[in-house]
């Protein structure tokens, strides 16, 4: 009986790789070197501003554009250029189209209100925080990079952890543990589309609603199972993340977490506790990243390990401050603008730690 069951999930499984394959070839645009394309789509991922373009990945090009007219994320836009090696050359943007969809026009208030309210690039890294918002001074956006702590200021699956744990901790007060499971399912749906649909967040998301179904029919489920699941489900709705670097480097944090830091963090008891979390995440975490990073780009900050253990532990609190002045600034702006200069000496440490590396 258990060789029946081995076979079948062999099978199962074979078949689940058959149709990501299927659908990675049947679905892939077919591109070819020097063809002049018109692509009509919309934005999906928040454009990354530079200093004098904007970037943005549509069926799977890069594209580079000129700053304005800015894109943002929810637009439908019109695209024209010439294939060359990935990427269009000489893009034009024949029109741009604003979303009136109420979830990305929230979003849109809410990044305008922390832009009105505070300076940069302190504005920045509050809505790159809450809310995964990209559009930021080249300049930072280089240091993040550099510094190997973009990832920090994006929105990912520590957001959804801390989102889905503030619906429980209200919802079960009441509601029946099985209705507050479905509303935090909800909660975290809508915090997908506010904040963007990047591979981390879509993978951190479906790993929690995995956890989160089991629970609510009195199962658990693994950590590892709810990690293959998610994979399983977003290569099988958008096959393209297959060679998305995020989603790569996405999948290898979330194993390197689960298989080396518990390991870790008992061989580093003797450093201070406040200090010991963010550094056993970041190495834990690094372990199969940093290779990925170095064959990419050719480089890897080793001290990145370092700067994210001194700066991970200020990313709740800013984004605690972040979200709750943000919805009271929607309702009364200058309370809310009152409160988010809170979070100025948080983000003022974070910024002061990059540049001392």
């Amino acid at each position: 009986m258990a060789k029946i069951i081995l076979v079948i999930q062999y099978i199962g499984f074979l078949f689940i790789v058959l149709v990501i394959v299927f659908r990675y070839f049947s679905t892939m645009p077919t591109f070819k070197e020097g063809d002049l394309v018109k692509i009509s789509t919309t934005v999906l991922s928040e454009p990354i501003a530079y200093e004098n373009t904007q970037y943005v990945k549509l069926m799977g090009l890069k594209i580079y554009l000129p700053k304005y007219p800015e894109i943002v994320y929810g637009d439908s836009v019109v695209v024209v250029g010439r294939v060359n090696e990935g990427k269009l050359d000489n893009p034009q943007l024949l029109s741009v189209g604003q979303t009136n969809n109420k979830i990305y026009k929230l979003r849109e208030k809410l990044i305008g209100f922390y832009k009105s309210s505070i300076p940069e690039p302190h504005s920045s890294l509050v809505a790159g925080t809450v809310l995964g918002s990209k559009s930021m001074p080249s300049g930072f956006w280089e240091t993040l990079k550099n510094t190997g702590t973009a990832h920090v200021v994006v929105a990912s699956g520590t957001n959804v952890a801390m989102v889905a744990g503030f619906l429980m901790g209200i919802t079960t007060n009441f509601l029946k543990r099985k209705k507050a499971i479905v509303v935090t399912l909800l909660g975290i749906s809508v915090y997908v589309v506010l904040s963007g649909f990047d591979a981390p967040i879509v993978r951190a998301a479906i790993m929690g609603a995995v956890v989160f179904s089991a629970q609510s029919f009195g199962r658990l489920v693994s950590a590892w199972r709810a990690l293959a699941l998610s994979i399983i489900v977003m290569l099988i709705i958008k096959p393209i993340w297959l060679t998305d670097l995020g989603f790569i480097l996405s999948v290898l944090a979330t194993s390197g977490l689960m298989f080396f830091q518990k390991g870790i963090d008992n061989r580093l008891k003797f450093i201070p506790a406040f200090f010991r979390e963010g550094l056993t995440t970041s190495l834990a975490a690094q372990v199969f990243v940093a290779p990925v990073i170095y064959a990419t780009f050719g480089q890897f900050n080793i001290a990145s390990p370092i700067i994210n253990a001194l700066i991970l532990w200020t990313i709740p609190y800013i984004m605690i401050i972040g979200g709750f002045s943000g919805i009271v600034g929607l309702i009364i702006p200058k309370l809310g603008m009152i409160i988010l200069q809170l979070v100025i000496p948080l983000t003022w440490f974070f910024q002061n730690i990059l540049l001392l590396f």
